[in-house]
């Protein structure tokens, strides 16, 4: 938390576009947080769901196991934001930025009740270049690049 709010301090946490996702990875030591692989039994694996800023900065993890759907996961992620989010303004908005995955009212209605502007798209949707400006990248692949930095070289605390 602290190194998070240093963060905030230096540079400036950009809230106003945020990207959630979950990824699976292995998790051989940990006890109580993890469940078996959907589809291999054997494995014991984990389920880690991501919010990252604009910038791919973390702003909050929830792990659970990895037979855990995403959208389960998605109030839990939202709450563990671990610095102080400034309140959205009717003129500064905050948009969530998420895959297929969190398709559906319930998630919607999290996503709004948590005050966030829901953009919850299909990959091709997403991709298409009809729906943004010249220039301007799809917003939530910066998650999908947050986890794999993780993957590479970040080591998660087992609960």
């Amino acid at each position: 938390m602290a190194g998070l709010v240093e963060y905030d301090e230096m540079e400036g946490i950009a809230w106003r576009w945020q990207s959630i996702d979950g990824a699976m990875g292995n998790a051989p030591l940990a006890k109580r947080c993890v469940g078996a692989d959907p589809t291999d039994r054997e494995e014991k694996r984990r389920k880690r769901s991501l919010l990252a800023n604009a910038r791919g900065v973390p702003l909050s993890i929830a792990v659970s196991g990895a037979n855990t759907h995403d959208v389960k996961l998605l109030a839990k992620t939202l709450e563990a934001v671990v610095c102080e989010r400034p309140k959205p303004r009717k003129w500064k908005p905050q948009h969530l930025c998420a895959d297929a995955g969190y398709n559906g009212n319930a998630a919607k209605e999290t996503v709004i009740a948590m005050n966030y502007r829901p953009h919850i798209e299909q990959r091709k949707e997403e991709s298409s270049d009809k729906k943004r400006k010249p220039g301007c990248k799809a917003r939530r692949w910066v998650v999908e690049q947050t986890h794999s930095w993780l993957n590479r070289f970040g080591k998660l605390p087992h609960e």
